[in-house]
């Protein structure tokens, strides 16, 4: 018995790695065209950038100065291609939609880990071939070097591997939404204006007003954007790791939750 287990786990395992790799390799076949897109995300994170410069010309900027405000926003603009721009609903909608999702269902791996691992692979591709060409970009473009001359790196990349898949998990329940609604848009759209409101990609968190600091740090969004670009500007303690986990596991749990109360309950629209 334990050996049926353990090659069990073992072939999921083998399962996810070709799942992700999969996705990953879909993806590459299209990196000339994503050029655009990177063009493009690294002149509107140079617009921002011009316009905190243009501020910082009569006013402080608080703790950050012009300097940090330029690498915040450079690392912000890098990080949203792993931490926001995941697949809508994990593309969960679009089977509803077709009457695909009850042949997912039926498959010997759990939906969750499923499109997960699918999506694990969609994101390591945006990694690579976005969000780091942003941040080179832009550091060239705003002449900076990285921020505590790239000491900080590894626990901000750390903090946003957490991030990525607090959006995942998010972007799934919003998928398994759609098993209760003919249209679960409205929620990731939602879902993106709290991410450029509450996780400090608009202004640092600081700065808003103080009830709206309590909403923020009371939802996962703080440690989608503001906790990995603080821990690398060196200004945040790796304390902030302990509440990117902490969410990742309530967030999980939720998924795990979500999934069960779904197969008691399969609403196919228009399938």
């Amino acid at each position: 018995m334990i050996s049926f287990r353990a090659s069990s786990f073992t072939g999921n395992i083998r399962l996810y790695r070709v799942l992700a790799a999969k996705a990953y390799a879909r993806n590459i076949q299209y990196r000339g065209s994503h050029l655009l897109h990177n063009f493009a995300s690294a002149i509107f994170g140079y617009l921002y950038a011009c316009i905190w410069i243009g501020l910082g010309r009569d006013h402080s900027l608080g703790e950050y100065g012009m300097l940090g405000m330029m690498h915040y926003i450079t690392f912000t603009q890098a990080s949203l291609w792993v931490s926001s721009f995941t697949t809508n609903g994990l593309g969960i909608p679009q089977s509803v939609r077709t009457g695909q999702i009850a042949l997912d269902l039926m498959r010997p791996v759990h939906l969750f880990t499923h499109l997960a691992a699918k999506e694990a692979g969609q994101i390591a591709y945006q990694f690579l071939y976005k969000s780091i060409p942003v941040y080179l970009i832009m550091l060239l473009a705003l002449g900076l070097t990285p921020a505590e001359n790239g000491r900080t790196l590894p626990v901000a990349l750390l903090a946003l591997a957490g991030a990525a898949y607090v959006s995942l998990c998010l972007n799934y329940l919003i998928g398994i939404s759609s098993l209760w609604t003919t249209e679960s848009s409205w929620l990731y759209w939602g879902n993106q204006a709290m991410m450029n409101l509450l996780a400090g990609f608009f202004i640092p968190l600081q700065w808003l007003p103080l009830w709206l600091q309590h909403i923020a740090w009371a939802s996962p969004y703080p440690f989608m954007l503001y906790a990995p670009t603080q821990l690398y500007l060196g200004k945040g303690e790796p304390v902030l790791l302990l509440g990117t986990l902490a969410w990742c596991a309530v967030l999980t749990l939720l998924c795990l939750l979500a999934t069960r109360l779904l197969r008691h309950k399969v609403e196919v629209q228009g399938g």
